[in-house]
């Protein structure tokens, strides 16, 4: 059975103690699991938005470069180019965003170049996709380690490790495969004309007259309007085959990244917002800190993430998207039986 290892921390401001737990966990992850690190080990991280202030600062890492460091290992910070226009649509502003946001220890790469044209094909044969746009340079890797912020997001339900793989190792058309058919709703009912979701709109996808109306042949699904809405008015379809398929081609896109290569992943339970490090403004946590974990395994990790929120709560606190699990579990991408090993 997978292990997944754990250690409680109660405040993101530990910053010290949050460095120090990630680089233990990785040296036991290593030893324990019999892990050969290569020579190249890129963290896979997310810089977070201009704007956003709960992404993972880059001071939280210090404990895994230094492991590194120490053990011979050349190591970067990689990305991929987002699908939205924004600060880090292009990998020069990318690059510039991610240096004001602290991000100066190792090199920087993003993965699929300036405007996302560079990228590999990875055959998977799966029910969506038989081959999925993986970032260049993120495909061509035997090994990451990828460092994953568990927190909700609007249309995914939950952001962790697959989500971290699917959306986060995409080329822009990766990401934009992921997202087909994924348009949010605006009720007529609900909507004060307050224009939160123009002004937010990444791809001037909205428009306002009487009510707010999207341009379905403009949207991207990135689902940032539900999230800015003040009134509740902006939903998506999540229970109907359109929910499904998108967690199913999120399941695929993480399996693609997954392939082939021996990922370490490590997973950051703190800040734990609605929504996700790609919206640009303050959000609050609406749960408590959880702590640190690590795995080889994906799914294991975020099953790991929902259970000790579940079990922290004492009640199911984000149930939407837990089909991912499932259909990962299915597709080979890991597995949701695991034991939970506290340190």
């Amino acid at each position: 059975m997978t292990k997944v290892f754990f250690k409680a921390i109660n405040s993101y401001n530990d910053t010290e103690n949050i460095s120090k737990t990630a680089e233990k966990l990785l040296d036991k992850l290593v030893r324990e699991e019999h892990i050969i690190l290569e020579k190249y080990v890129p963290l896979k991280v997310h810089f977070g938005e201009k704007g956003n202030k709960t992404y993972i600062q880059s001071k939280n890492y210090e404990g895994i470069i230094s492991y590194l460091k120490n053990h011979n290992i050349e190591s970067s910070f990689i990305e991929t180019n987002v699908l939205y226009r924004g600060e880090r649509t292009t990998k020069t502003n990318h690059i510039k965003l991610a240096k004001d946001h602290g991000f100066s220890q190792l090199p920087i790469v993003i993965a699929d170049g300036e405007h996302g044209e560079e990228y590999i094909s990875i055959k998977v044969d799966k029910n969506h996709f038989k081959e999925c746009k993986i970032g260049r340079e993120i495909a061509k890797q035997k090994q990451l380690i990828i460092c994953s912020h568990f927190k909700g997001h609007a249309l995914a339900g939950f952001g962790g490790a697959i989500k971290q793989l699917a959306m986060g190792c995409a080329s822009r058309g990766g990401k934009l495969d992921q997202h087909a058919n994924s348009i949010p709703k605006i009720s007529s009912l609900k909507c004060k004309s307050c224009s939160a979701c123009v002004k937010t709109c990444p791809e001037n996808a909205i428009v306002l007259n009487s009510k707010a109306k999207i341009e379905k042949d403009k949207c991207i699904g990135c689902a940032s309007c539900m999230a800015i809405c003040p009134h509740n008015a902006i939903s998506t379809n999540w229970l109907g085959s359109l929910s499904k398929s998108f967690n199913e081609r999120l399941a695929e896109y993480a399996y693609a990244a997954h392939k082939d290569k021996n990922n370490i992943y490590i997973t950051f339970a703190f800040n734990i917002t609605r929504g996700c490090d790609c919206e640009g403004h303050s959000m609050k946590p609406f749960v408590e800190d959880l702590g640190v974990l690590a795995s080889t395994d994906p799914v294991a990790i975020d099953k790991a993430c929902l259970d000790l929120l579940d079990r922290r709560k004492g009640k199911k606190v984000i149930s939407r998207g837990r089909y991912t699990l499932s259909y990962a579990e299915g597709i080979g991408l890991g597995s949701q039986e695991y034991t939970l090993i506290e340190i």
